[in-house]
């Protein structure tokens, strides 16, 4: 009985914030942008909150002498950004504008990351030890610049808050112990979190093959990368308690994708 009020209450509040705060960050109608967002958080707060970490680690990065410390790895990466950054105008015409900003942190660990308002970051590692093509690092920096024009940090904000207020209602209204409180945070992370952190996931997948495809570079490439982290990615968990899709579902749904998106990807190259 409490876990059948619990689901109700959880699914109450999750519907009234819906009601007030759905919208989406992106254009309509164009691959990859079809779904409503919960957006609570202002863009503002997340952009002052962003700014603040990505100066604090350029800060500590430059203090370790870890950053942009190969200059020929900096301007290769410069000039893959430089011929995807025009073509997010067909998501938002904002984003074209954003003061991008493109920086290498040493380091082997095989990551990369574009925060909100267009910071980028990538570890040379994941170059280095994948033996990565430009085009391969394409579909890296259009899935990861798909997140920032989404905005899918604010959005699992939003999300997140949601969820914690509808605990908080359900533990006072029907007298949860905190263990029990404790058990429907990890109920709501499973069945909440995750799945929507797997759902931003794909759909980083779809934008950025779109993105790779209008600048000219080959959206095949996009599998052979995933090809290549799922050989590095030895041991990773199963998808229900990952906030990322399997690497066999990545793959299919890029590859089915993929005819979708090429029209784009010979237009540019003639």
């Amino acid at each position: 009985m409490r876990k059948l009020l619990l689901r109700s209450s959880l699914a109450l509040t999750l519907s009234a914030t819906a009601l007030t705060g759905c919208s989406s960050t992106t254009n309509p109608g164009v691959i990859g942008s079809d779904r409503q967002q919960l957006l609570l958080v202002s863009s503002e707060q997340v952009l002052q909150l962003s700014a603040q970490s990505y100066n604090q680690t350029l800060q500590e990065a430059r203090k370790k002498g870890v950053l942009d410390t190969d200059p020929a790895m900096k301007a290769r990466l410069e000039r893959i950004a430089n011929r995807l950054i025009p073509q997010v105008s067909a998501y938002r015409g904002d984003a074209a504008r954003w003061n991008w900003d493109v920086h290498t942190i040493k380091s082997d660990q095989l990551h990369a990351y574009v925060m909100p308002g267009g910071k980028i970051m990538v570890y040379p590692g994941i170059v280095d030890r994948l033996n990565l093509t430009d085009a391969e690092i394409a579909a890296i920096m259009g899935h990861e610049m798909a997140h920032a024009l989404r905005e899918h940090a604010r959005e699992r904000m939003s999300s997140q808050y949601a969820t914690q207020a509808g605990i908080g209602i359900a533990a006072s209204v029907f007298g949860l112990s905190q263990g029990q409180a404790q058990l429907a945070t990890i109920a709501g992370d499973l069945g909440i979190s995750r799945p929507h952190s797997r759902t931003q996931e794909s759909e980083a997948d779809k934008i950025g093959l779109v993105l790779m495809a209008k600048a000219g570079y080959d959206p095949n490439a996009s599998l052979t990368l995933w090809q290549k982290m799922q050989r590095a990615s030895k041991g990773a968990p199963p998808q229900f308690l990952s906030t990322h899709p399997s690497s066999g579902n990545r793959l299919a749904a890029l590859s089915a994708l993929i005819p979708d998106v090429m029209p784009y990807y010979n237009q540019a190259r003639q």
